[in-house]
């Protein structure tokens, strides 16, 4: 079973033909609005295949619409048909007003009364025509920045004021030229489609700030896009124009209907049967921690995820997508397979086959931790990245071979697809910690969030520096300011892509939250005034000398033997006295000190001088006939040389130059 007929609102000179999926409905209404007043209802006609359409001749684009459905009410089988119950079009391209929650909205049937005061209503849009078809920006090996839309530019002074927390924000002067000195490859903008707040929200007086709890996947939300849309594309295109792509963050694992107890908005006032995983007593499953989980099996519902990628590429043309809780969309039968239909087809579908596609490579069902099993052309977050190189830092014992093994792509998890890393390598994200907060607080401190501190990650691989949370001691400040450089220095030194979340660059802070999603305030919302400058611009250098030296961006695996005839190694680990690190020393839990020398093109090494270690060491590097060792980054980012011992809690990186009157030497 598919659908073959075009759903939602589809605009002609003639007028709009109508749309919508129910298998188990009995009677489907096309409802219109002028204002709040509900002007018609329109009895849709069954097309065979669960279609229900309706054609309205004379009726032009601009059209204020919603669904109503009849048929069985029993939640306890997936039937919630309830018509006081007004429903969004699934495929919805803009809705008039956010959604807010109500507990109306959730009443059982007969007990609510009429939901379309309370409801978005979809606008019908003639949607312009497609964005010619390019290459993705990105290349595997580029910095990703995540990006939450509102938080990033609130409070950005750079940013004209009526744009400031919308995506048309990314499109001013002065946030293109912090990304392009940053060295960004393409901005992920965490999710942008409109959404509805958690149900325990209002009564704490919080707001969803991060987006990750959807109603319509292809509308935006009209608080970050007024201008719906059009804001999307014009924002794509001038990015584009500074060689900046645009990935999107979206969610495909569930809706915002949550649990039984939920509100009826969209699909479960259709045919929640078919629209929900559910398990055999009827009851929903909830791989996603939010009460429901889309059945991405379903043909109806794959579709839908296809044609709302299809969408957000044919009419913004966006470079890619980043999947949250991924395994849901390759979940058959309730189990992970990397070739489930949706997964395959998004890799064989002509307009998405080419674009950059990321996995979120756990949700929290059965089996659901698939971390290197998504196969290509997907990438994947890496999260064991993300903890081994806290725990390197941190100071843990017996680390240097993981952290060996992070900064070479990670072939532990990834070496079986033959075609080098698909590691994403991030040491903090939107869900978590700030990487400033990593070595500031050695546990969470979610009280803001009205759960008692319950919610969040217990265990962060995080370490304070003797102080919890702020402090005005100098010594633990600059313990802190070295612990950030050599987090973010690891960070841009690791081979595959990397991501960088906002702000992070200049030490953003949560104050220790690591679930900061209900904090749509001064918690996140990035302080472009109080930036630590100095941070910043050690960022922009780390990311000038990624770009100069191809070795630290690409991707195949480190194998230790030369790339070319008369090559250096493309790669060589050595101890502090220059030596090739042994068994022994791969094993010993106190060594925290490590050198990863690498091919930089053109005959010539970069040594990325890892001291781990809270001493300072004198680090020694192989010198050759005709070379010496300089400073990989301008002297104001490091000492000018290796002749004095290199501080504990730095990275440090040289390269080698051929000395002046000196002939390359083989």
């Amino acid at each position: 079973m598919g659908v073959t007929s075009p759903l939602g609102a589809a605009v002609s000179a003639e007028g709009i033909r109508f749309a919508v999926w129910s298998q188990t409905a009995k009677r489907l209404w096309l409802c219109l609005f002028e204002g709040e007043n509900e002007t018609k209802r329109l009895e849709l006609q069954p097309e065979g295949d669960g279609i229900h359409a309706l054609f309205i001749p004379g009726l032009a684009a601009g059209a204020r619409y919603g669904f109503r459905a009849d048929g069985d009410y029993a939640p306890e089988r997936g039937l919630w048909f309830d018509p006081d119950k007004l429903l969004v079009d699934p495929y919805a391209v803009e809705i008039d007003r956010p959604y807010a929650y109500d507990a109306r909205l959730a009443a059982r049937r007969g007990a609510g009364g009429d939901t379309a005061p309370l409801m978005p209503k979809a606008v019908v849009v003639d949607l312009p025509a497609p964005v010619p078809a390019t290459a993705p920006l990105f290349q595997s090996g580029g910095l990703i920045y995540e990006v939450p839309v509102r938080a990033f530019s609130i409070r950005h002074p750079g940013v004209p004021e009526k744009d400031r927390g919308t995506i048309r924000a990314l499109a001013a002067p002065a946030v293109i030229e912090h990304l392009r000195k940053l060295g960004v490859s393409a901005v992920e903008l965490m999710p942008v489609t409109a959404r509805i707040d958690e149900r325990h929200l209002p009564p704490l007086g919080l707001t969803n700030g991060w987006g990750y709890n959807p109603v319509t996947f292809m509308a935006l939300d009209p608080r970050l896009a007024p201008g719906g849309l059009a804001d999307l594309r014009e924002t794509v295109a001038m990015l584009h124009r500074a060689g900046i792509g645009v990935i999107l963050d979206l969610v495909f694992n569930h809706t915002g209907e949550s649990d039984t107890l939920g509100p009826t908005l969209s699909l479960r006032g259709l045919d929640a049967g078919a629209y929900y995983r559910r398990e055999a007593d009827g009851s929903l499953v909830n791989d996603t921690g939010t009460g429901n989980t889309l059945a991405c099996e379903h043909p109806v519902v794959r579709e839908l995820v296809l044609d709302s990628l299809r969408h957000f590429v044919r009419h913004a043309g966006v470079d890619g997508f980043r999947f949250d809780l991924a395994p849901v969309l390759g979940r058959v039968n309730g189990d992970f397979d990397p070739h489930a239909p949706l997964l395959d087809a998004m890799r064989g579908d002509p307009l998405l086959g080419d674009r950059i596609l990321i996995a979120e490579p756990w949700d929290i069902g059965s089996g659901g931790y698939q971390l290197g099993n998504f196969g290509p052309p997907f990438l994947e977050w890496n999260d064991k990245y993300r903890d081994d190189i806290r725990r390197f830092w941190r100071g843990d014992g017996g680390m240097v071979g993981a952290l060996a093994t992070r900064l070479a792509g990670s072939s532990d998890i990834f070496s079986a697809s033959m075609q080098g890393t698909r590691s994403v390598n991030f040491i903090a994200a939107h869900d978590g910690m700030a990487l400033a907060d990593v070595a500031a607080y050695a546990r969470k401190h979610n009280e803001a969030n009205g759960e008692q501190n319950r919610d969040g990650h217990d265990e962060n691989f995080s370490w304070n520096n003797g102080v919890e949370g702020g402090t005005d001691d100098p010594a633990v400040k600059e313990e802190r300011r070295r612990d950030g450089r050599a987090l973010l220095a690891t960070l841009f030194a690791s081979r595959g892509a990397i991501m960088l979340t906002a702000g992070d660059e200049f030490g953003r802070t949560q104050h220790g939250n690591n679930n900061a999603y209900a904090q749509d305030n001064v918690i996140t919302w990035l302080d472009w005034e109080k930036r630590d400058c100095a941070l910043e611009a050690y960022a922009f250098a780390l990311a000038a000398l990624r770009r100069a030296v191809p070795a630290l961006g690409t991707t195949g695996f480190l194998t230790g033997m030369p790339l070319r005839l008369e090559a250096v190694p493309d790669v060589a680990w050595l101890t502090e006295t220059g030596r090739v690190l042994e068994e022994v020393d791969w094993h010993d839990p106190g060594r925290h000190r490590l050198v990863m020398m690498l091919d930089a093109g053109n005959g010539m090494r970069l040594a990325v001088v890892v001291n781990g270690d809270r001493r300072a060491c004198l680090f020694t590097l192989p010198v050759r006939d005709g070379y010496s060792w300089v400073p990989a980054l301008e002297p104001s980012f490091q000492r000018n040389d290796l002749s004095r011992p290199v501080p504990g809690r730095t990275v440090m990186f040289m390269i080698e130059r051929q000395t002046e009157g000196q002939g390359k030497t083989r």
